[in-house]
């Protein structure tokens, strides 16, 4: 996307970064709806998301969320079955997870399918436990940086600094 960049950063504490993230990201969002300019983050990819493609779309949720996804997933009872059958061996194991070990039960999974429907995406991008994958748009933090009034400079550079604390 123009203007957008990307990046892995790690953290130590990862439910600290997912909320810090998130609050960064409904800020962003608020001011992006109030004054344009688009997302300013537009993607975080945990080391632990996965995405599963099912009869309408592809629904992406981290490893320990498949007993809430399933109920959205679109997909006959025995494919559901299967799924749930791995992602509950994963969350048994969840302390000594590693991405390589992901990698392996989506490929199991898929095989298991007989198709290709469960994606894995940080194994890709070289995440590893700890790390995410960050997808900035600079023109429209730029964009948002000189337009916003200054009743939301405050609330602004609290999200800037929460991303800038990572990056």
């Amino acid at each position: 996307m123009r203007g957008s960049v990307s990046k892995i950063v790690r953290f130590e504490d990862e439910e600290e970064f997912i909320e810090e993230m998130q609050t960064a990201f409904d800020i962003f969002s608020e001011l992006s709806q109030r004054y344009g300019g688009g997302n300013v983050i537009e993607g975080v990819i945990l080391w632990d998301t996965v995405g599963i493609r099912d009869n309408d779309d592809i629904k992406v949720f981290r490893i320990g969320e498949f007993q809430w996804v399933k109920g959205t997933l679109n997909l006959e009872p025995e494919k559901l079955f299967t799924l749930e059958k791995y992602f509950d061996e994963l969350e048994s194991k969840w302390d000594e997870l590693s991405v390589d070990d992901v990698k392996y039960f989506v490929d199991l999974m898929n095989e298991a399918l007989g198709e290709e429907r469960v994606y894995y995406e940080a194994y890709d991008l070289g995440l590893k436990r700890g790390e995410a994958y960050l997808i900035i748009n600079l023109l429209a933090l730029e964009y948002l940086d000189h337009v916003i009034d200054v009743e939301d400079r405050e609330a602004f550079d609290w999200a800037l600094n929460m991303l800038m604390k990572y990056l």
